[in-house]
């Protein structure tokens, strides 16, 4: 069995990685400087994100409710990876982060196995250090998916990860670099389900480079987030996790323990409450796909739940 494949270009990676930041991100915050080094100053509060368009989005939406009450609201965005900002929130630099409870909980590398969102949430407040805790999580879940072209699945009969196990050798996937160490990444597809690919491709965090390089043909299986609107405006298939690898996902805040009022407490935790998973999956479309600006788009649905 071969698997066919093109070579995968590095500046094709770099122009596409700087077309994707500059149109979805360009107006975000964090503009200038090393967001690691700046921020953090002040008695204001300090909003971040990771480095991709849902966390940016879901960064300013909080940004945007809490200015709403009064509050001073400085952005740290596009950071990185969990593996740096979570340094970041520890030391105080960063006072709020939109955060994915499995994910985190998995990151903290406590050998919990817990995946409801309840049973989560119940281990990271025993996890989370000192002066670090999580406000209400939001129905709103976007998890991990391991995802073919419809024409992979059809050759190699794929609806399951678990299918992946006899074909994954001659394989090649694509994800964030960090996906290749992770619990939830190709430890826990390993470990749970015996799926081992010949070669990993560092590509992006579920964005336009994973995206370009599984329909291309330059990977196989790609790591694609499930809200990304790529899922249902494209011809692919998202594998089936039956045994919750990536478990539940909820967009969580994580904050400074004693930082926020109550009454910042209580405007975040409102916007939790509002966020569903379809919700997420627009607001999400309209940034990526409608290439509106992420202000915009977070200022229209706020001012829509009467949180602006």
């Amino acid at each position: 069995m071969h698997v066919a494949r093109r070579s995968f270009l590095t500046r094709s990676l770099a122009g596409a990685a700087a077309l994707a930041i500059s149109a979805t991100l360009g107006a975000c915050g964090g503009e200038g400087g090393n967001p690691l080094t700046e921020g953090g100053g002040g008695d204001g509060i300090v909003v971040g994100s990771a480095n991709f368009p849902e966390s940016v989005l879901l960064a300013e939406i909080y940004a945007q409710a809490l200015e709403a009450t009064g509050a001073d609201v400085e952005r740290t965005y596009n950071i990185g990876s969990r593996e740096i900002y979570f340094g970041q929130v520890e030391r105080g630099a960063i006072t709020l982060m939109p955060e994915y409870n499995g994910a985190l909980l998995a990151y903290l590398g406590t050998g919990a196995t817990a995946r409801t969102t309840e049973d989560i949430n119940a281990a990271l407040a025993e996890a989370l250090s000192d002066g670090l805790e999580i406000l209400d999580s939001a129905p709103a879940q976007n998890t991990d998916a391991l995802v073919v072209t419809e024409d992979t699945a059809q050759r190699f009969d794929l609806a399951t990860i678990a299918d992946l196990a006899p074909v994954a050798g001659d394989m090649r996937v694509g994800a964030a670099p960090e996906f290749q160490t992770r619990e939830q990444g190709l430890v826990g597809l390993e470990e749970t389900y015996g799926v081992v690919f010949e070669e990993f491709v560092a590509t992006d965090n579920s964005g336009p480079l994973t995206i370009s390089a599984l329909a291309r043909g330059d990977i196989d299986v790609a790591n694609i987030y499930s809200t990304d609107p790529a899922l249902s405006s494209r011809p692919f298939v998202v594998l089936e996790d039956t045994e919750s690898v990536f478990g539940a996902q909820n967009i969580t805040p994580l904050v400074s323990s004693g930082v926020l009022g109550d009454e910042a407490v209580a405007r975040a935790n409102e916007v939790s409450a509002r966020l569903t998973t379809d919700t997420l999956a627009g607001l999400l479309a309209s940034v990526i796909t409608e290439r509106r600006d992420v202000n915009e788009v977070a200022a229209e649905w706020l001012a829509e739940q009467g949180l602006a």
